[in-house]
């Protein structure tokens, strides 16, 4: 297998194989290059299949020439999205299914002989050593000394996305998009305010009509919502975050620019509009549940392309009348087909419905939503996790993440269907504002940052966690490192774990 490795790459170096042979021994003899080589196999088997090829049975030069064309159609490169690593043997002859790789050789009009595998050899490279690295009986120092020794992390690397750098050699960027907020959290006096049941079951909070009952306190959260969560979120866990919203031009407005700017979070495409309040929301704390009063504010949602292209896109709630930002984004996203969307449906979303937002689904790399909201997405039955995957995906989007609140989380992607449980809390909720933002903020930045699904799946329960710990959506969010620190304290069953048919 190491052998195997060491053609895919091109490495000559005398030290490669006993150096990955090392990597092995320090796993316990886990099969890592095993398994890597059979998700290689497996996804480059996928994509001959999808063109209508035999891989017993296709030559190199047919796989690149049906490779190369894929590149040519926003379809075809939706199906490459996830070969990044991918390189095929064919009798000798090397083939690259990176979707880099398949644009170069199509835009350049390469032949055959002077086709590039160079994408595909930097993500196997990187993929190499995050699967030793990530290895719970292996240490990172030991895993990128022996990679470093043998050409695994060569300094032509650095820049490269799956390493934590953008293409560009900067940090990965993603713009978030929605509506923001500042919400003023009164803690009621649960002596004096009570919740009551209706006949339905729902719940009501009462207070005493006409009188003067006393809080326990308020607390104000500058620049909230979905999105503006997401911005410090990923701005916090270390990458490049922007934001693109919409305010008056009030002192609520000015204070919400210079939290973000404190948080890290670029404001250049924050919108502000002359004689209009920004939006204020009051959110009533009963225990850890809360009712929140909304007026939403009437702005000019206008989209604005941004100066630099990002790595991803993070859609999220966002007021009914963006209609027509919702139609030049799509158009920018066909512009600009790298950019990865990241699609986190709000309220208005789902009151305009799947077939109003096609276009968003199908454009979408990635979808997160909790079980209710993907079977009123769907339609389908709210008993099978399995089929509101596959009814997600039918949609569109590549990976498919579906909260499902004390159960944990279910995600699709790959040909994988697993669940995560919730990271146990050290202590009773405060406040669960924030919490779904922050789970699905955690998972695209861990893409983006380079890591696996499966790492990312880990990462996101515990921001989530954290945050309800504080009263917030933003107070508890952590950065990579405090992550990682959770994780080793993590209890055994804390685990991504595979749901077979």
């Amino acid at each position: 297998m190491t052998h195997a490795l060491k053609d895919l790459l091109g490495n000559d170096h005398p030290l490669f194989a006993s150096n990955v042979a090392a990597l092995e021994k320090a796993t316990g003899h886990a099969g890592v290059d095993v398994r890597l080589l059979g998700d290689i196999v497996e996804r480059g088997h996928d994509v001959l299949r999808q063109l209508g090829l035999d891989p017993a049975d296709t030559t190199a030069v047919e796989a690149y020439r049906a490779v190369t064309n894929m590149a040519k159609s926003e379809s075809g490169r939706r199906r490459l999205d996830h070969t990044d690593y991918v390189i095929m043997q064919f009798g000798g002859d090397l083939v690259s299914f990176n979707l880099q790789d398949a644009i170069e050789n199509s835009h350049h009009e390469l032949s055959f002989d002077q086709r590039t595998l160079a994408h595909a050899q930097r993500h196997l490279r990187a993929e190499i050593v995050r699967r030793y690295a990530e290895h719970e009986r292996t240490e990172e120092d030991h895993v990128h000394g022996l990679a470093h020794e043998v050409g695994l992390k060569p300094e032509s690397d650095e820049g490269h996305p799956d390493i934590r750098k953008s293409q560009s050699g900067d940090l990965p960027s993603i713009l978030a998009i929605g509506d923001i907020f500042t919400d003023a959290f009164i803690k009621l006096n649960e002596e004096v305010a009570r919740v009551d049941t209706d006949p339905d079951g729902s719940k009501r909070v009462s207070l005493p009509l006409g009188s003067k009952p006393p809080y326990d306190g308020v607390d104000i959260v500058r620049a909230v919502g979905p999105s503006p969560n997401a911005a410090v979120s990923i701005s916090r866990l270390g990458l490049d975050a922007s934001l693109l919203a919409f305010m008056g031009d009030d002192q609520t407005g000015v204070d919400a620019k210079e939290y973000l700017k404190k948080e890290g979070v670029d404001t250049d495409l924050l919108s502000f509009k002359d004689g209009v309040p920004s939006n204020y929301y009051y959110v009533l704390r009963y225990g850890a549940e809360r009712t929140i009063l909304v007026k939403n504010e009437d702005y000019d949602y206008k989209w604005q392309a941004p100066a630099k292209e990002p790595d991803w896109i993070y859609l999220s709630l966002i007021s009914d009348k963006s209609w027509q930002l919702h139609e030049d984004l799509l158009q920018y996203l066909n512009e600009h087909p790298n950019v990865k969307l990241a699609f986190q449906p709000g309220t208005f979303h789902f009151k305009w419905g799947v077939d109003k937002l096609r276009d968003v689904y199908k454009r979408s790399h990635i979808v997160v939503m909790n079980r209710e909201e993907a079977v009123d997405v769907t339609g389908k039955s709210y008993d099978s996790l399995r089929e509101l995957a596959n009814g997600l995906h039918d949609l569109g989007p590549q990976i498919v993440v579906i909260t499902d609140g004390p159960n944990g989380s279910y995600a699709s992607y790959d040909w994988k269907f697993v669940t995560i449980p919730n990271y146990p809390d050290p202590g009773p909720p405060v406040d669960r504002t924030g919490a779904g933002d922050a789970f699905a903020s955690t998972i695209v930045a861990a893409l983006a940052l380079g890591e696996s699904m499966d790492t990312a799946l880990t990462w996101a329960p515990i921001n989530s966690m954290n945050v309800v710990q504080e009263v917030g959506a933003q107070t508890g969010l952590l950065s990579v490192d405090k992550i990682k620190e959770y994780l080793k304290k993590a209890p055994e069953d804390y685990r991504v774990t595979p749901i077979e048919e």
